[in-house]
């Protein structure tokens, strides 16, 4: 069946995280008309096979302890090979729960309280709240842009080490610039790696949301000289929105890179959930890659209507969308200060976005709007935000 990304589901009142916090979070509230274009999960209905899967372990009515986690593994081994042309053993997968819990794990397993901790700014604004939760300190390189994208720095970053770094997290693809790293620039920040010994995290959790025109590369197979430093973090969740099974992967092709993570989980009694495992096994399947190829087809055109209708304000410009479903939208080009601008976007136009400074030293002129919902939404957030702009126009 064809996934209808069109229909309206009302989210209200599920204890839906993304609908039912945004009046406490932004002032934004659902009834009275509200936009929720915030956190990053989507509007839509997972996979037919998703929902048969739940059906499946609802009905047989028994909910004990999971164990015969074969098909689970296998199904993460296929998709990756299928989808992304890396061939995976099984005995590299760990289950993590969902990949901020991964990178908990990592920070446990290879790092200590005190020790300098890498990110590429802006980014993911979870990886600081975990980095100084954990008593690491977090060490920003900020990227720059050039021709409207994120790029790496290499010469200036090179100059803000202290040698208390251990461990760098790579974004890939980058969230929230939306940056798919070609093949050298993996092999750059590899490189950085071995130079510095530092363990490198690659969260690839955007890996499937990729639009037409460009290849997401899996920074395992594009460094392979890097596995005994590598742990990559997969999830499923992201994909097929099923972000409620707080389920996800640590593969580690090293072994005794992998131990060590291993016995990060173990300390912390961490092992997967019955429904999560299964949820995954039916999402990693031939329907689920139909679907996926649906869902990539639609949300290039929701990009399209909202990079056209952003386009049009001035002073207003949102980086190329090269994989995610979360637009990055530069405010500087109106003179206006943040509160300035978050204001008329969440007061006049009632939209509840990321404000860019959570993202870390870059993001303090932009947004982040997720446009992973249906069309007509994105229609109406865009005539809100020329109408909140339209002194501009």
């Amino acid at each position: 069946m064809t996934p209808d990304f069109d229909e309206i589901i009302d989210r209200v009142g599920t204890q839906c995280s993304k609908w039912d916090d945004m009046q406490a979070a932004y002032g934004v509230t659902p009834q009275d008309g509200g936009l929720a274009m915030w956190v990053a999960d989507m509007d839509f209905r997972p996979p037919a096979a998703v929902q048969r899967a739940v059906e499946a372990v609802a009905a047989h009515g028994v909910y004990g302890y999971p164990g015969a986690n074969r098909p689970y593994l296998e199904a993460i081994r296929w998709w990756m090979e299928r989808r992304h042309g890396w061939s995976v053993d099984t005995g590299w997968i760990l289950t993590c729960a969902g990949l901020v819990n991964g990178v908990a794990m990592a920070l446990d397993a290879y790092t200590q309280p005190g020790d300098g901790v890498i990110v590429m700014s802006p980014v993911y604004h979870a990886f600081g709240r975990v980095i100084r939760a954990s008593g690491r300190q977090l060490v920003e390189l900020p990227l720059t842009q050039d021709g409207g994208l994120y790029r790496m720095d290499w010469t200036a970053w090179e100059n803000r080490l202290t040698g208390r770094e251990r461990l760098l997290i790579l974004c890939s693809p980058h969230n929230p610039g939306g940056r798919v790293w070609t093949p050298e620039e993996l092999r750059q920040v590899a490189d950085f790696c071995i130079r510095h010994d530092l363990i490198l995290v690659s969260d690839e959790i955007h890996c499937d949301l990729v639009m037409p025109g460009h290849r997401h590369s899996v920074t395992a197979a594009a460094c392979p000289d890097i596995a005994d430093r590598l742990v990559t973090l997969t999830a499923a969740t992201k994909t097929f929105n099923i972000a409620g099974a707080h389920v996800g992967n640590a593969i580690i092709g090293d072994e005794g890179l992998r131990n060590r993570f291993k016995a990060a989980l173990m300390a912390r009694g961490i092992s997967p959930g019955l429904f999560g495992m299964d949820m995954v096994t039916a999402a990693y399947s031939p329907e689920g890659a139909a679907w996926v190829d649906a869902l990539v087809d639609y949300l290039d055109g929701n990009r399209r209507l909202f990079d056209d209708g952003i386009a049009a304000i001035p002073g207003l410009c949102s980086m190329p969308l090269q994989a995610t479903y979360l637009s990055w939208v530069d405010f500087s080009g109106t003179g206006m200060e943040p509160a300035e601008f978050t204001a008329r976007v969440e007061r006049t136009a009632r939209i509840a976005a990321n404000h860019g400074a959570t993202f870390g030293t870059g993001g303090e002129s932009f947004l982040r709007f997720n446009i992973a919902t249906p069309r007509t939404r994105v229609a109406e957030a865009v005539a809100r935000l020329q109408q909140a702009f339209a002194d501009l126009q």
